[in-house]
C-alpha cells in the first residue's frame, strides 16, 4: 500500500482589508488545493487541523513532519512567515506562491516562487494550477539535492525534533492559551464568520460564539459531568458527553460527540468547556 503523502499549505486563511471577502478561501480552492491532487499529495491548512483539542502543537507538528510544503506569501501575513520559518529551520523542502501586487519577501528572494493573478481569472487560475503541480513534484523529487532553506545556503545544520522531545506541561498550557486568545480575536474581529466561504454549506468549526447561558466550567466540575450531558465547546460547539476518565487526575479525560463533526478526546486540563 502506498503511503499518503502530505502537502501543509503555508498561507492567509483570515479575510484580509486589501483583499475581497474569502479570496484566499478561492486561492486555497481553486489553485492550491487541485494542485496539490494532481501532483499526488494531500494538502492540509492549518484551519483543518482538528484531530486534537492541543491544536498549536498539531500545527507545529505536521508543517515539520509534511512531506512538502506549499508557502503562498501574499500580504506578507505574519504567521505566514513564522510558520515558513518553522518549516525552513528544518530544513524541509517548499514550493513558494504568490499574487502579482505582493512584493518580493527580501529574506528568501534568492528562492524561486510562482505568481498568479490576484483576480484569480479562470484562465490564470488554470495555468497557475498546472504550474504549482509540477513544481511541487520536481521540488520533492530534488529535496535532497536543491537547497531548501536559508539554513542549507548558510551550511547550519538544520534543527532536529528528537522522538523523545516533550514540552513541559507549563509550556504547553502557555501555547495553548494563546492558541484560544487567538481564536477570540479572530472572533471580534470576523463575528458573523460561520460558513466557509467557498462552500457555503460546509460548516467552519474554529469560530462557534459562547451562548449567552453557557457556564464556564472548573477542571473539577468538568470531571464531574455525566454520560448525556449538553457541553459546549468554543472550536465545536454543542455536544453531549460520552464519558470522563478521571483515573489519574493530571491526565483525566473527557469524550465529547459533536454535530456533524463526531466524538473527540480531550485532556480536560488543556481545555474550556461550558455546561448549557
Amino acid at each position: 500500500m502506498t503511503k499518503e503523502r502530505t502537502c501543509f499549505i503555508i498561507m492567509p486563511i483570515s479575510d484580509n482589508i486589501n483583499y475581497p471577502s474569502g479570496h484566499f478561501n478561492r486561492v486555497y480552492e481553486y489553485i492550491i488545493k487541485p494542485a496539490c491532487e494532481i501532483a499526488g499529495f494531500t494538502p492540509i491548512r492549518a484551519d483543518e487541523v482538528v484531530t486534537t483539542n492541543y491544536i498549536a502543537l498539531d500545527i507545529i507538528k505536521r508543517i515539520i513532519e509534511s512531506d512538502m510544503a506549499i508557502c503562498d506569501l501574499s500580504s506578507q501575513n505574519a504567521n505566514v512567515m513564522y510558520e515558513l520559518g518553522i518549516r525552513q529551520a528544518f530544513n524541509k523542502p517548499v514550493t513558494f506562491l504568490k499574487d502579482n501586487i505582493t512584493k518580493r519577501v527580501f529574506d528568501i528572494q534568492g528562492f524561486r516562487d510562482l505568481e498568479y493573478d490576484m483576480t484569480l481569472r479562470i484562465d490564470n487560475v488554470n495555468m497557475i494550477k498546472d504550474q504549482l503541480a509540477e513544481s511541487l513534484s520536481q521540488t520533492f523529487q530534488n529535496k535532497d539535492s536543491e537547497i531548501n532553506s536559508l539554513v542549507k545556503l548558510l551550511s547550519i545544520s538544520p534543527a532536529e525534533l528528537s522522538e523523545n522531545t516533550k514540552l513541559s506541561i507549563e509550556s504547553e498550557l502557555i501555547l495553548n492559551q494563546l492558541s484560544i486568545i487567538n481564536n477570540r480575536l479572530d472572533k471580534i474581529d470576523n463575528p458573523s464568520k460561520n460558513v466557509d466561504v467557498v462552500n457555503p454549506e460546509k460548516i467552519v468549526i474554529t469560530k462557534h460564539i459562547v451562548p449567552e447561558n453557557a457556564k464556564l466550567l472548573t477542571f473539577e466540575e468538568v470531571l464531574k459531568l455525566n454520560p448525556g450531558d449538553s457541553v459546549f465547546h468554543e472550536r465545536y460547539g454543542k455536544g453531549e458527553v460520552l464519558s470522563v476518565e478521571s483515573q489519574k487526575k493530571a491526565d483525566s479525560r473527557i469524550e465529547i460527540n459533536f454535530n456533524p463533526v463526531g466524538s473527540k478526546r480531550f485532556l480536560v486540563r488543556f481545555m474550556l468547556l461550558y455546561k448549557l
